[in-house]
């Protein structure tokens, strides 16, 4: 079915309070489409709107006046980029907020309400790809089998913490997590990633088990809030859907160490991949797990030290350890096999 274009009417010139208003039902619009036609969650849009606002206050700073449509033109989208260089922002955010300008001109020339993409030869900071972080294998496992405690939210936590590591899920998918997505008895979680493209996940028993001891005295959790998020798997401390920014906190707070260093949830989902890779896990069966759209970004996890590399080399090259023995080679031949070699051609 082709998408819907959510078209915008322009009000009649009237001068620049309509021009200005223009400009913020165009920004409504977008973030309207982001979330209703592309299916984007709305952190993503809120993210968007933020990027896009922080455009629309430098042109205002700039111009002395609310900004209009006009105003968003090739040079001063290339002031803006200079202005945030100059500040000191970072490469990747100053990427990402170009990322969002680029969506939003493009919808505006859509729309007709640009005749021109003015982003469309904006440059951007290169950058690097960084590495993702795992965590420690052995300093993780402790951490997760130490004492958590007996209140109601200890087991939360504990059961948070082992499904984002144990499955590899994103912060928003898990705080976004309902009672009837969950498989207990099966292992399975059903999950609604990016682009709300929805996604079957297992996981291992460690996950089950404190799942199930959480949910066993999930009751025990405050009912103010519980008509509206009644059926979020994770609740507040006041009967509610439990936030991504709380469940950043819980994690911090539950996992970091001096040897774990600031544990992020995305982490966990670094770690669930590195740590399956290294086990001899199938790329494409990670990239299944982790719901990516391209090979390519899974592919970031294939760094390995060259430790792990020289395990993995002894452990399955048919010729690694030297099968035949020492019985094979001559008596005192034994890493002289290149002199003799030399020594015999000179003869």
């Amino acid at each position: 079915m082709p998408k819907r274009r959510l078209t915008i009417n322009p009000p009649p010139d009237g001068g620049a309070p309509q021009a200005a208003e223009r400009l913020r039902l165009a920004l409504h619009g977008f973030l309207r489409e982001l979330v209703h036609l592309e299916g984007r969650s709305r952190e993503t849009a809120r993210a968007y709107e933020h990027d896009l606002r922080t455009l629309l206050r430098f042109l205002g700073e700039r111009l002395g006046r609310a900004p209009h449509l006009g105003d968003i033109d090739p040079a001063h989208l290339r002031l803006w980029i200079a202005a945030q260089q100059a500040a000191g922002s970072r490469p990747r955010s100053i990427v990402r907020r170009r990322s969002a300008l680029r969506r939003f001109t493009r919808f505006l020339l859509r729309e007709g309400l640009l005749a021109a993409d003015p982003a469309s030869r904006l440059p951007a900071p290169r950058i690097g790809r960084p590495l993702p972080r795992a965590l420690g294998e052995a300093r993780l496992a402790a951490r997760l089998d130490g004492a958590w405690g007996k209140e109601w939210s200890d087991w939360r936590d504990r059961a948070i913490c082992e499904l984002l590591y144990g499955a590899g899920l994103r912060v928003s998918e898990l705080a976004a997590l309902d009672l009837d997505d969950l498989d207990l008895a099966g292992r399975w979680v059903r999950v609604k990633g990016k682009g709300a493209r929805e996604r079957t996940v297992c996981f291992g028993e460690e996950a089950r088990h404190s799942l199930a001891a959480y949910l066993h005295v999930r009751s025990q959790a405050p009912r103010s809030r519980r008509g509206a998020a009644g059926r979020a798997v994770f609740l507040n401390a006041r009967g509610g859907r439990l936030s991504v920014r709380s469940v950043q906190r819980l994690v911090a707070a539950r996992l970091s160490d001096p040897l774990l260093g600031h544990v992020h949830p995305h982490a966990l989902r670094h770690s669930f991949a590195t740590h399956m890779l290294d086990r001899g896990a199938d790329l494409r069966a990670i990239q299944a797990l982790l719901g990516h759209r391209s090979l390519d970004t899974t592919q970031v996890y294939t760094h390995v030290s060259t430790a792990k590399l020289r395990e993995t080399f002894d452990r399955t090259h048919p010729r690694a350890r030297g099968q035949r023995g020492e019985a094979a080679s001559p008596a005192g031949a034994r890493g002289d096999a290149s002199v003799t070699g030399r020594a015999q051609r000179s003869q």
